[in-house]
């Protein structure tokens, strides 16, 4: 017997997973459904861009609200005949009216990650009232919001207090709010679900705070976007909260050996200590993970608390089997296995806008080669840079560097990549992020590393003649203060031991 068979403990309501009486919640006519117009913000975000494909699909007309419309491009439906894109921020009230207009029913699906203590959770403050202020004034008449789970009370971590806060705000408002709260997501590519992969993967022996002994009731992303996509058709959920999870209710520690199992591994040893404070946990998981302390440390503080559904209004009203715990988590590592991610925590976020690289004090280093295959062929493997593939050739000083970024706080490469050929705009590789891609003519990747200045690497391509591509690969640096200065010019000459690697390991992959 498996271990999620053993653990599994049934609850009242597991019946009602399964399929109810038509006459609890009635639908709406399709008809009726389908001629609601329908705004998106997080479209880019990882629950966000799978509601997205997901509403177009069934026929709706989708706007989503975004900062960098060339996110989207990324996604198969970002071209779609029903979907509109506006452009602008959260904060931008004027924006955010030109978003709403015209709408019947608004995803909030934003959440901040700060890493300073406490921002994340003001900055989240504002933008909820900013929206539910906007939303007032606007043809708007339902916000659809998910937040977390989590036991009310004073012993409530600031990260799922801040989650509730914002439903509560959106709720306060005229417009009619339905919350959904949910504990952990086991999806391919969520920030979750990767940290419990990375750390099972990597440590058959794990010392642990105690909150591995508390309680939670995972939930399958795609379960999570049958909610948020049913509710449309059914009045009943306007206005309420609805808890929503998996049919299985175990500890982290009966989670992690679940995902053992499934990866084929030994059960894990796994060891509670009481001293083991949030921020040393965070600290772990972002030096064994790819998800980095800053992040780590609002979800591992959220981890003390039990998250259990606390009522079965979800499951009454919108009835349907949900993924046990093994299921969810074989469906999530055969997309992990295939590539096929279609969303990913890393891509989530602003991304800042490219510098200008042409005033001030700028540094560059510029190298180039020819390379005997055709601009497609070139483009396709300086694509494939980072992650798994690697760098052609100079992987371990890239590893080094990596180590070293990691060890002051930085990314280092625990990101990788979201797929190990495909690369879109605002996708994160390694320490880098995509600022530019034009296909088969140019590549920028601006550093997230930790660095005392801005930094990025740019290859440009360019048809020498049918078969042959001339590539140019500029490294820029524009730095803060002496110690930016004193910073380039102790990298240059790894530079010139690690750059020509990369371009003669580029050339040689073309050709073979």
């Amino acid at each position: 017997m498996t271990v999620a068979k053993k653990l599994r403990r049934k609850k009242s309501y597991d019946t009602a997973h399964h399929l109810l009486p038509p006459e609890t919640g009635s639908p709406m006519t399709e008809s009726s459904s389908r001629d609601q117009r329908i705004l998106i913000c997080g479209a880019t975000g990882y629950v966000g861009g799978r509601l997205a494909r997901r509403l177009l699909e069934e026929g709706y007309q989708v706007t989503c609200l975004v900062r960098s419309p060339e996110k989207l491009t990324k996604f198969s439906w970002g071209q779609h005949e029903r979907l509109t894109v506006v452009q602008g921020e959260l904060e931008d009230t004027e924006a955010t009216g030109r978003a709403l207009e015209n709408i019947d029913v608004a995803y909030y699906l934003v959440h901040s990650m700060q890493s300073a203590k406490g921002e994340y959770a003001q900055r989240d403050r504002e933008l909820a009232t900013g929206f539910r202020d906007t939303a007032q004034e606007s043809s708007c008449r339902r916000i659809i919001y998910l937040g977390g789970l989590g036991e009310l009370g004073a012993d409530l971590s600031e990260h799922l207090d801040s989650r509730h806060e914002v439903g509560e705000i959106l709720q306060s408002g005229r417009v009619p709010t339905t919350v959904f709260r949910a504990a952990m997501i086991i999806g391919s590519g969520s920030a979750s679900f990767e940290t419990l992969r990375y750390l099972v993967e990597r440590l058959p022996i794990m010392v642990t705070p105690k909150w591995v002994k508390t309680e939670t009731q995972p939930v399958a992303i795609r379960d999570v976007l049958r909610y948020l996509a049913a509710c449309l058709d059914v009045e009943e959920t306007a206005g309420k909260t609805l808890d929503i999870g998996g049919p299985d209710v175990m500890s982290y520690r009966n989670v992690m050996q679940v995902m053992a199992e499934k990866l084929k591994l030994r059960r894990r040893i796994i060891l509670p200590v009481p001293v083991l404070t949030p921020y040393l946990s965070s600290l772990w998981i972002g030096l064994v993970t790819p998800v980095s302390s800053s992040i780590a440390r609002p979800l591992s503080e959220g981890l003390k608390n039990r998250t259990v559904c606390r009522n079965d209004d979800a499951v009454r009203l919108m009835p349907g089997e949900c993924l046990g715990i093994e299921a969810a988590i074989e469906a999530a590592l055969g997309k992990t296995q295939q590539g096929d991610i279609e969303t990913r925590w890393s891509t989530a976020g602003k991304i800042p806008g490219d510098p200008d690289w042409s005033g001030g004090t700028t540094l560059t280093d510029r190298r180039e080669i020819s390379v005997q295959g055709s601009v497609e062929q070139t483009f396709a493997e300086i694509r494939s840079i980072g992650g798994a593939n690697g760098y052609w050739g100079a992987g371990f000083l890239w590893r080094i560097r990596g180590w070293m970024d990691q060890a002051i706080g930085g990314p280092g490469l625990r990101r990788g990549r979201r797929h190990p050929r495909d690369l879109h705009y605002g996708e994160a590789v390694d320490f880098w992020r995509v600022t530019k891609l034009v296909p088969n003519e140019r590549l920028t990747l601006r550093a997230e590393m930790k660095l005392p200045g801005e930094a990025e690497l740019d290859f440009q391509l360019e048809p020498s003649s049918a078969e042959t591509t001339q590539v140019v690969m500029t490294a820029r640096f524009r730095p803060k203060g002496l110690l930016g200065l004193a910073y380039w010019y102790a990298v240059l000459p790894l530079h010139g031991l690690v750059f020509p690697v990369m371009l003669r390991g580029i050339a040689k992959s073309v050709q073979r």
